[in-house]
């Protein structure tokens, strides 16, 4: 089943690229999902290789569905919403003294908690 994108919307004038408006046409079989197992470093067992194929397949056939939708004069997104750094403000609360802290430690020498040496020299 065959994958037909056009990628206009990519090189619109933003970026100050002409655009283009090409097709790429692209085959979902054995040998490709093969090639993408192996680069992603997956074991795919072989009786499992004609599901997973298939299951690329419909994939595939949802982006060419998609690809039917007019989406002329619509703005490509960069984002999802149009707030950008949405962090709280810091604040500064209190906080627990020494004594208070250390109260429940397991092993700690009324100054510092003590845990064990996780590294040898």
């Amino acid at each position: 089943m065959p994958l037909v994108v056009s990628y206009d919307h990519l090189t619109n004038a933003p970026w100050g690229l002409p655009p283009l408006d090409y097709i790429c046409i692209m085959q979902v079989d054995n040998k490709l999902v093969s090639h993408l197992a192996h680069l992603s470093r997956l074991n795919v067992a072989p009786e499992k290789m004609d599901k997973l194929v298939a299951d690329m397949q419909d994939l595939v056939g949802f982006v060419e569905k998609l690809n039917e939708l007019d989406t002329t004069g619509t703005e490509p997104l960069m984002h999802m919403g149009d707030c950008i750094n949405v962090l709280r403000s810091d604040e500064v609360k209190g906080s627990i003294d020494r004594t208070a802290a250390l109260k429940n430690a397991p092993d700690q020498n009324g100054e510092f908690f003590k845990v064990p040496k996780v590294i040898n020299k």
